[in-house]
C-alpha cells in the first residue's frame, strides 16, 4: 500500500481526500498548521522522516481577492511552499502531485478551450503565483504532476469543510431569495470535488508534466447557471451579465495520459446528488 503524504490535509480539497481515499491508501499529514508557518528546512524534515510514496499538495491560499490585497502571502504559500515540496520530494525519491489553477488562463483574449501549451499572461496575482510556481516545481522535479483545477464545488455533509461553491451559492440564493449575478461571456470549467479526488488515483501514475484537471465546459456561465438550476429543481433570480473571460480548458492531454476524463458539469452534479440522497 502506498504512504501517501497529504497537505492542506484540513481543507476543502484535503479533507476528501483524506475520507475518500483512506482505503487505498496509508494516508498521513503535516501537523495541523504547521504549513502556515513553517520554513524551507522544518518542511524537507517533515517530509524526511515521513519518506511518503506520493504527495499530494493542495495547500494553498486559493482566494484570488485575497492574495491581491496580500502579494507576499500568496507567494509564500503559492509559490515558495511548492518549491520547497518539490525539492523534498526530491530528496526523498516521492512523486509530487500538486494543484495549480484555471486562473493561470486569466488575461487571454480568446475563448479557449486552451491546452497546457497555451502561452500565458495572467491577470492576477493568483495566475501569476501559480504559473511560476509550476515552472519552478517543475524544473527543480521534472517528474512532477500540476494539476490546474477548475472551481470545484461539493454540499454540506459528512463532517466536511465547506466553502462557497457555484452549486451551493445557486442553493443558497434560492433559499434566501437572493440575486446571483453570471456573465453571458464568461467561461470556465466547474467539477464536482469528489470525482475530482477520484481522479487522483489516476494523477499519481501520470508523467511528470502541466495537465487540465477537470470537467470541461461549452457553455457560458450565464446559461450554465441556468441549466444547473433547472436540474435542481430551483429558480433564484440570475441576473445576466455581460462581462468577459475565459478559463476554458481543454481535457485531451489527461485523457490520452489517463484513459479517461472528467464527466460534463450535468453528469458530476446528478452524482453529487445521488452522493447526498437528493436524487434517485
Amino acid at each position: 500500500m502506498k504512504k501517501v503524504l497529504v497537505s492542506g490535509a484540513g481543507g476543502f480539497v484535503g479533507a476528501r481526500i483524506m475520507t475518500q481515499l483512506a482505503d487505498r491508501y496509508e494516508l498521513c499529514s503535516f501537523p495541523k498548521g504547521m504549513l502556515a508557518a513553517a520554513n524551507e528546512t522544518a518542511v524537507q524534515e517533515h517530509i524526511c522522516r515521513t519518506q511518503p510514496d506520493v504527495i499530494l499538495h493542495t495547500a494553498a491560499i486559493s482566494d484570488t481577492g485575497y492574495s491581491e490585497k496580500h502579494p507576499e502571502e500568496s507567494y509564500r504559500a503559492n509559490v515558495l511552499l511548492p518549491l520547497w515540496m518539490a525539492q523534498a520530494a526530491k530528496r526523498a525519491g516521492a512523486k509530487l502531485i500538486c494543484f495549480s489553477s484555471d486562473q493561470v488562463y486569466t488575461g487571454l483574449n480568446e475563448n479557449g478551450p486552451f491546452a497546457e501549451e497555451q502561452p500565458l499572461c495572467p491577470a492576477n496575482v493568483y495566475g501569476r503565483h501559480k504559473w511560476e510556481a509550476e515552472q519552478r516545481v517543475l524544473s527543480a522535479l521534472p517528474d512532477a504532476v500540476m494539476l490546474r483545477a477548475t472551481w470545484m464545488y461539493d454540499l454540506p455533509g459528512y463532517g466536511l469543510p465547506i466553502r462557497g461553491n457555484f452549486v451551493l451559492n445557486l442553493l443558497t440564493a434560492a433559499m434566501r431569495q437572493q440575486t446571483v449575478r453570471f456573465s453571458c461571456h464568461d467561461y470556465r470549467g466547474i467539477t464536482y470535488v469528489r470525482e475530482a479526488v477520484e481522479k487522483l488515483t489516476q494523477a499519481m501514475e501520470l508523467p511528470g508534466g502541466i495537465y487540465n484537471f477537470g470537467s470541461e465546459n461549452d457553455c457560458d456561465m450565464y446559461e450554465t447557471a441556468m441549466r444547473a438550476c433547472e436540474q435542481l429543481n430551483i429558480r433564484p433570480d440570475i441576473e445576466k451579465q455581460d462581462w468577459k473571460r475565459s478559463l476554458r480548458m481543454d481535457g485531451s492531454k489527461l485523457r490520452t495520459a489517463a484513459g479517461s476524463g472528467f464527466s460534463d458539469l450535468q453528469t458530476g452534479l446528478m452524482q453529487c446528488l445521488r452522493d447526498y440522497g437528493l436524487q434517485m
